[in-house]
């Protein structure tokens, strides 16, 4: 009988980049790297443990945005087309290193990984990656969590509270459309949290979500079991604090596990080390030098001289971090399980391309844990949030305070001198917005008039984004954020202005309905 529980969540986003008013574009292969290196991969395991009978529990979240990636039949085809290229470069990456022992065993676990994502993506699942999630889903080892329409940041965006409403129903029934049920856990994106916000998950039909260490720490009464349980807001949705010792031993850049000598390097990739000329027909408009994620080397050290990585030496490795990661779990429960009238809970939270795109291990390690759990021990025990509820409904209550994940725990990051123009744009957008919900409800919006109000909603709600304000502050790609926020501004402004004056131009309305195609049940009401 275990004596505790770990919540192993990975959240999953990336922010909605769909260009097909270009025959190719760069920011595409944000999901395209993700599918072959994070998402397949995670989808392999899981199906792994399933065909071993292994009775696990592992909590995702699922972006609205990445989940209508994942649908969208126009990237699906432009990620066969990717992945395609990849197989090819990957094939005469066999032939170069034929007399290379170095790298040639390297060249051929390229070649059959890039031929497996093909099957399984396209053989196996169809090409929708929904389904390969929704069967699990179904299997009852995955419980999906959603998160805001479009990643919002909410803590700013409270100004105006239909923003707030916008982003949590649009979700809502977003993610109840793609997955056949209601969503039960919320993923605030950046675990950002603020008072009241809750009122509005409890009206889109949401039991809990995560809160960062410190907001739960500070709540409005201290929590008894400080964030070895979760505590109820006083409408009753419950909040789950995240553990920090969890996180340190994997996110942390010092001690963390991705960091080790045996691993494979992420920065060393055969689109920067080779020639030009050979890599060209497979970067980008074949001018650009990109990752390729065929890499040779393993991190070694801090150093610049790398060593051939080698996939046995780091699979060894992995499964020692995994039996070092469940014997601290282990630990912790012990040590909390007798002071405590109920379970311990650890939850776990992580993004999701930590494993596999930036720790190439990951995936691997996330499978010798879940079976090192099951098999090595009896102390802690893998469990969903929901499952948690059901086995200890009676919560304390307490409210959490303001908080995120983010650099020194709060707005900062989002809200800072490198990005925050964008906020009156977005704050008066949102009245905007508002007001022509009212307007279409008082008289007719003319010919169009109901097409132009959601794609209006649209225009919005991707402008609202917490990637873009994100990609400022990090300072990579942000004459491509400024440019992706001003175009989405700019295509709400003309919806508002043509909805009001009843001049809605259809070939352009369709034009934007093309580019911009997430969400196409929207409903404008949620403005209201």
């Amino acid at each position: 009988m275990a004596r505790g529980y770990l919540c192993f969540l990975l959240h999953a986003h990336l922010p909605y980049v769909r260009h097909p008013e270009h025959e190719s574009f760069l920011e595409e292969r944000w999901l395209f790297e993700a599918m072959t290196e994070t998402y397949i991969p995670l989808i392999n395991v899981f199906d792994r443990l399933l065909d071993d009978g292994i009775d696990f529990r592992v909590t995702v979240s699922l972006s609205p945005p990445l989940v209508s990636m994942f649908q969208d039949e126009f990237l699906q085809t432009r990620y066969l087309d990717h992945v395609a290229k990849l197989c090819e470069l990957a094939d005469n990456e066999v032939e170069r290193t034929r007399h290379d022992r170095s790298f040639h065993h390297l060249a051929v676990m390229y070649r059959d990984m890039f031929a497996k994502t093909v099957d399984v993506f396209r053989n196996r699942y169809g090409g929708d990656l929904v389904r390969a999630f929704r069967k699990f889903q179904e299997a009852g080892v995955l419980e999906i969590m959603t998160s805001a329409a479009t990643h919002g940041f909410l803590p700013l965006l409270q100004t105006d509270p239909s923003a707030i409403r916008a982003q949590i129903l649009t979700a809502a029934n977003s993610h109840c459309r793609a997955f056949g049920r209601p969503a039960r856990g919320f993923w605030l994106p950046e675990c950002g949290y603020y008072p009241g916000v809750e009122e509005v998950l409890k009206e889109a039909g949401v039991r809990y979500f995560i809160a960062e260490s410190h907001g739960m720490l500070n709540a409005s009464v201290r929590p008894h079991y400080g964030l070895l349980a979760p505590v109820a807001c006083p409408n009753g949705v419950a909040a789950f604090g995240r553990d920090p010792e969890s996180s340190k031993q994997v996110w942390s850049s010092v001690e963390g596990y991705p960091g080790d000598v045996s691993y494979r390097e992420f920065y060393r990739d055969i689109g920067y080390d080779l020639d030009f000329d050979y890599v060209k027909p497979y970067l980008q408009d074949e001018q650009i030098r990109v990752m390729t994620g065929i890499k040779y080397y393993r991190v070694t050290g801090k150093t610049d001289a790398k060593e051939p990585y080698e996939p046995e030496r780091a699979m060894e490795k992995a499964a020692t971090h995994a039996g070092n990661f469940m014997f601290w779990r282990e630990r912790q429960i012990e040590h909390h399980a007798a002071r405590m009238d109920r379970p311990p809970l650890l939850v776990a939270p992580y993004d999701a391309e930590l494993f596999g795109h930036w720790w190439f291990e990951g995936p691997q390690w996330i499978e010798y844990l879940i079976r090192k759990i099951t098999f090595d021990q009896q102390t802690v025990k893998l469990i969903t949030p929901s499952d948690y509820l059901a086995r200890c409904p009676v919560l304390q209550t307490a409210t959490p305070s303001a908080s995120s994940w983010g650099y020194r725990g709060y707005n900062e990051f989002w809200l800072n001198g490198g990005n925050d123009w964008v906020y009156p744009h977005l704050h008066r957008a949102a009245r905007l917005m508002r007001d022509l919900v009212a307007l279409s409800k008082a008289r007719p919006l003319g010919e169009f008039g109901e097409r132009a109000l959601k794609q209006a909603a649209r225009s919005l709600l991707l402008a609202q984004a917490s990637d873009w304000t994100f990609i400022m502050k990090t300072g990579t790609s942000v004459q491509y954020a400024h440019q992706r926020m001003r175009d989405h501004l700019a295509r709400f402004h003309y919806l508002e202005r043509a909805l009001r004056e009843g001049r809605v131009d259809e070939r352009r309305l369709r034009a934007l309905e093309v580019m911009d195609n997430i969400f196409p049940d929207v409903d404008p009401g949620v403005f209201a």
